[in-house]
């Protein structure tokens, strides 16, 4: 059985069905797909949530010098783009790294990696569809026409909000209110969340809060998708340029007022504070992969798969880069931590018909990296079916339109129904380890068939630098860097020193007694208090560190709800425990194998991005894949074609 699971497909095999079709559907894909609409579907799957929203978390944790967070994470990405497009040249057709690891490791590594794809792409769009529905409602909320007595038109809370937020927002609100703080106080995201949940219609005592704007924009994009590629490639192209020409009207007239002294310092928060958007800001690249599904549509697959990918990753940096210096440019970077940077820096300096122009974009934008993500996940899908791993329903071809009709509607559903309760957090983070997961297979693809005679090869190949001479060095220079110029911090993570928990999270954390508690040792603390009714989490967030830690340290509350330590603590550093044993692995196989360079560095900087995500991730990561593995051993294992073949051979 062990032998079976890792049954592989030839390169041969493959390239001869592609030719004369695949069993029953013998329908074949439109070919017609230039390089200019591969960079173009790049464009449109990278620059949207990215240069939108994302851009300004990232610059205000880590300045100015965000610029090297996204030129790290453009080059980890293009390590992945090589590795994907030398499998995309010597495999020509759909599927993505789902039919590359059908080559390089087998049935059951390539089912693992169609069932992450199904997350990168189905979940993925669940984020973008919630991204879009936010931008949609603010749009609406801002129409003014007083000759017709329109002053904004007003979506309700609980109708344009995902159920989890707002039954997350209500309890979090209710807990920061017995704390002392007022409603008028919360954040934006907590008092609307709460609003939500608190205005909703209920039924039985359910309260009724869909993201209805998600679901309308899923229901079109799945539309369009279906009725073809050359639609979907014409809208695509028309809604990248849309977005292009207002990324570069944002820079032509934002450079006027770029104020040098806002670069000052460079990095406010070192290198710490530049990696923490990694996750947001490798959220940013997710989907220039997609291409690589579209194989069988391209004209001339082999030589345009990998000039459309590594175009679209130069293009989308050079352009995140310009809008980071823009916007820290501008205004003080600590001041963007905002849903919509672009808009709200032009509003800072009183120029809002851009603001205005700017949230029209953005809507385009988002609908664009839709429209990618949901013609990426139908083929995936169809590629499976075709080898027997799925039912025939999902390979099936619509004879007019010439796409993966059945595939397409079932993925509406998939991402339409999630969208209306799925928390925007939960699902950004799944897409992203679900992505680095294929990128970091992909990449070790490409080694496992690095000297292979028996593999055919395309016409690109990854240029070959030998990986013995670098990365042991990068290695050995990593570990001197972490215990000279970060030894504190590389002590606390080694020997799992205790960790102060954060004002939000201890004040959230206590019951009505422990907080009556808290309130006592606020009034009798030597820093004067502003007002009468004492607002907690207020009060211990205006800190400094040192007073923090001394607060604490006095409390009389519980340990365990001040500190994080033990094993509460250790779990958490799980994943780049991980990561710096694979290290050990891939250096100690470089020397020994003579390894690729490029794909080596692509398959550690993305395990690394990996790992910086929360443990909780890869728990629902490898939840997902278990309900995965489930579905093949009931269904896929049986009905593999490769399992028939071996069968008849037997015969």
């Amino acid at each position: 059985m062990l032998k079976n699971l890792f049954r592989k497909k030839s390169v041969s095999k493959i390239l001869a069905d592609a030719q004369k079709g695949y069993g029953d559907h013998d329908a074949s894909l439109h070919k017609t797909l230039s390089v200019r609409d591969l960079t173009a579907f790049g464009i449109a799957a990278i620059i949207g949530a990215g240069i939108f929203s994302t851009i300004g978390k990232a610059s205000a944790d880590g300045g100015p010098a965000v610029i090297f967070l996204f030129i790290f994470t453009a080059i980890a990405c293009s390590f992945a783009a090589f590795a994907y497009a030398e499998f995309a040249s010597m495999v020509p057709v759909s599927g993505s790294a789902y039919t590359y690891s059908y080559v390089a490791f087998g049935e059951l590594v390539a089912w693992i990696i169609g069932w992450s794809l199904i997350m990168e792409y189905a979940i993925g769009n669940i984020t973008v569809a919630i991204s879009w529905s936010d931008y949609f409602t603010g749009l609406l909320s801002s129409i003014k026409i007083p000759a017709l007595g329109i002053n904004g038109i007003h979506v309700p809370d609980w109708a344009s909000m995902d159920y989890l937020s707002a039954y997350n927002g209500h309890q979090h609100a209710q807990a920061l209110v017995n704390a002392g703080k007022s409603m008028a106080n919360l954040d934006d995201a907590t008092r609307i969340a709460a609003n939500a949940w608190n205005t909703a219609p209920q039924i039985g005592g359910f309260h009724l809060v869909a993201d209805i704007p998600a679901l309308a924009i899923i229901i079109f994009i799945t539309w369009l998708v279906y009725r073809g590629m050359k639609e979907s490639r014409n809208a695509s192209n028309a809604m990248v340029i849309v977005k292009l020409a207002v990324i570069l009207l944002v820079l032509a007239v934002g450079v006027f007022y770029v104020d040098t002294a806002n670069w000052n310092p460079f990095a406010p928060n070192g290198v710490s504070g530049v990696l923490k958007g990694v996750s947001a800001v490798f959220f940013a690249y997710i989907g220039f992969d997609a291409i690589s599904t579209t194989a069988e549509e391209c004209k001339n697959p082999q030589r345009d798969l990998p000039r459309g990918m590594m175009w679209a990753i130069i293009i989308c940096t050079t352009l995140y880069i310009a809008i980071a210096l823009v916007l820290t440019g501008i205004v003080k970077y600590n001041t963007l931590a905002v849903g919509d940077p672009l808009a709200y820096v032009f509003d800072q300096i009183d120029l809002k018909l851009m603001s205005g122009i700017i949230a029209v974009s953005a809507v385009f934008a988002m609908a664009s990296v839709l429209l990618v993500f949901q013609m990426g996940q139908p083929r995936i899908w169809m590629s499976m079916s075709r080898d027997g791993l799925l039912p025939k329903s999902f390979s099936k071809i619509h004879p007019k339109y010439k796409t993966p009709s059945f595939s397409t509607i079932v993925v509406g559903f998939v991402v339409a129904i999630p969208s209306l309760f799925l928390n925007l957090t939960t699902v950004t983070d799944l897409c992203s380890i679900g992505t680095l997961f294929a990128f970091v297979l992909v990449c070790a693809g490409v080694l496992v068939l690095q000297n292979r005679p028996d593999i055919q090869r395309g016409k690109f190949k990854i240029p070959y630098a030998n990986a013995k001479y670098i990365v042991p060095i990068l290695f050995v220079g990593g570990i001197a860097i972490a215990f000279t110029e970060f030894k504190k911090e590389t002590m606390a993570f080694v020997t799992n020193e205790a960790k102060i928990v954060t004002p939000v999270s201890f004040v959230t954390s206590l019951n009505t007694e422990e907080l009556q508690t808290v309130k006592n040792e606020i009034s009798a603390s030597p820093v004067v208090l502003q007002g009468k009714q004492i607002d907690a989490e207020a009060y211990l967030s205006n800190l400094n560190n040192q007073q923090y830690e001394t607060f604490i340290n006095k409390s009389v509350i519980t340990y365990h709800k001040k500190y994080e330590s033990g094993w509460h603590l250790f779990k958490h550093k799980i994943p780049m425990w991980i990561f710096f044993l694979i290290c050990l692995v891939v250096t100690y196989l470089s020397i020994k194998k003579n390894l690729s360079l490029i794909p080596v560095l692509g398959l550690l900087s993305c395990l690394y991005m990996m790992c910086e995500l929360e443990l909780s991730n890869w728990i629902g990561f490898g939840i997902w894949l278990v309900v995965g593995l489930v579905i093949y051993f009931l269904y896929g294992y049986k009905h593999s074609k490769l399992a028939k073949e071996d069968s008849l051979l037997v015969d």
